[in-house]
């Protein structure tokens, strides 16, 4: 195998992680300096910043001005279980899964909740499920792009305009990456940990009109989390959508939020991100179209994330070994980059098929990509040696 010199140029900034990812560049704990720390968030200025979060997510993802942004805790996973809990029932349920976290759902659905009328189209690991065969008379929960697999809906197409149920999508690792089909949504949740790079544990969650005359019309047959309750005496309780948490929320990670936000605002909003996004993708996409050793998991171009990008090894040699070999052979990868001080936590989810998995979201820099594709052939030279050498 032909050797391959140790690069001598590195990312700037070696943080690749798919959550929580990389801070937008230039951030440094000053851009906190205005965080009102010690007060209540119930106080004028901490009602404020809570507001002003809300205002600049609407502002940035163009949400429709009827429909409600709320803080809630627990981040994303927070924020669905919020809304499975609240609002199914009322019809059957079609759910998608082709990837960990969509399994999660079907489990929460299925076995927890354990709504009898419910089905649900899962898909292997870099593929779709079939999309047409989805019954949006009934309540759908899907993914928009799936984390762990890299593997996205193309567009929101294959939802009809005249549904009868409710939507209710995971969007993530979406989330100002990707261009959300709000008139096709009804519930929309994300953290503030991914595309903007903020901090855990706070989730967003957003309602259609649709949604929240379900809230109010519905009343779910199991007993409600005091953390899950949306309404009172049969009214949304609208607090909860213009600053007032359910729980005491963190005021130094809601100014990081309002931060990344700001950041966001300066690059030209959501058509900057998505720009920023793209631009990295296709430093991975244009590496791996002349790397023999790597592709996408994603099979489907048009299905791809420009996000949560998954790699897969496909070297014949490396093929041909055992499943735990080939998986131990990934992980020396991830590894021997972590030693290098050059790529951080970009081995796949424990869940996927071996491989790497690297963030390509709007606070990563281009060029910080283009300085890792060396590496990580370097990497793979290196490992292959390790190969041959056991032989």
């Amino acid at each position: 195998m032909t050797t391959i010199t140790k690069p001598a140029r590195a990312p700037a900034n070696p943080n690749f992680s798919s959550g929580p990812c990389a801070k937008r560049p230039g951030w440094t704990l000053e851009a906190l300096s205005d965080a009102p720390l010690g007060r209540s968030h119930r106080a004028k200025v901490g009602k404020a910043k809570l507001t002003h979060a809300i205002d600049l997510t609407r502002e940035i993802l163009a949400i429709p001005a009827d429909y409600r942004i709320g803080i809630v805790p627990a981040s994303d996973t927070g924020a669905v279980e919020m809304a499975l809990w609240s609002l199914l029932g009322a019809r059957p349920v079609d759910v998608l899964a082709w990837e960990s976290f969509g399994e999660g759902w079907v489990t929460d659905i299925v076995k927890q909740l354990k709504l009898k009328d419910t089905r649900t189209f899962a898909a292997g690991y870099g593929e779709l499920p079939d999309l047409a065969q989805v019954d949006f008379d009934r309540d759908v929960v899907f993914t928009w792009n799936g984390t762990t697999s890299g593997v996205r809906v193309p567009n929101g197409d294959f939802i009809p305009d005249n549904r009868a149920g409710l939507t209710i999508c995971d969007a993530t690792s979406a989330a100002f990456a990707q261009e959300l089909a709000w008139d096709k949504l009804d519930v929309v949740t994300y953290s503030w940990q991914k595309v903007l790079g903020g901090e855990a544990a706070h989730g967003m969650l957003i309602l259609s009109p649709r949604a929240v005359e379900r809230l109010e019309s519905y009343v779910p047959a199991w007993p409600m989390p005091k953390i899950f309750r949306m309404t009172k005496g049969g009214k949304l309780v609208e607090g909860i959508f213009q600053g007032e948490t359910i729980n005491t929320p963190s005021m130094l990670c809601v100014e990081d939020y309002i931060d990344a936000l700001e950041w966001a605002k300066g690059l030209g909003g959501l058509k900057g991100l998505v720009g920023r996004s793209n631009a990295n993708f296709k430093v991975l996409a244009d590496w791996v179209a002349k790397t023999a050793w790597v592709d996408f998991l994603a099979k489907d171009e048009a299905t791809r994330s420009n996000t949560s990008v998954c790699l897969v090894v496909v070297d014949p040699e490396v093929k041909a070994l055992a499943a735990d070999a080939q998986a131990a052979f990934a992980k020396q990868l991830a590894t021997t980059l972590e030693k290098a001080k050059v790529a951080y936590d970009i081995g796949a989810y424990r869940d996927a098929p071996a491989g790497l998995r690297i963030w390509a979201g709007a606070t990563v820099e281009a060029a910080d990509l283009e300085a890792l594709t060396p590496w990580l052939d370097w990497a793979f030279a290196e490992a292959k040696a390790g190969l041959k050498a056991a032989a």
